[in-house]
């Protein structure tokens, strides 16, 4: 953690969220985090962000998907939780789920 990965592989971080999207009621109070601000007031790259975030990439893996600096995925990633009013990237990742900006997939039969 302290170097900044992830403390669960991203494969085991997309299932977890993906399993616990599928139980979320069809609206909801985002757990806290303001939902009258939304993703309306996030730019189109914290919006991408965001998404690739929500799939359980850490700061160096967005950065590299995006071509930009782990510097700068942090930035965006801090202003997302302010904007959405999100106390940790896991409030955020349940807005963009809440939200549909990023889609549950149906069941995996073998899981």
């Amino acid at each position: 953690m302290a170097a900044g990965e992830a403390i669960l592989a991203p494969s085991v971080t997309r299932r977890l969220l993906d399993t616990y999207a599928r139980r979320l009621p069809p609206t909801g109070s985002s757990h806290g985090v303001s939902r009258s601000v939304g993703l309306d007031a996030l730019t189109s790259r914290e919006r991408e962000v965001l998404v690739h975030v929500a799939h359980g990439l850490t700061n160096a893996e967005v950065a590299a998907q995006l071509w930009l600096s782990p510097a700068t995925v942090k930035t965006h990633v801090a202003s997302i939780l302010a904007k959405l009013g999100a106390r940790d990237r896991i409030q955020a990742v349940i807005v963009a789920y809440e939200s549909g900006l990023v889609p549950t997939r149906p069941a995996d039969p073998a899981s």
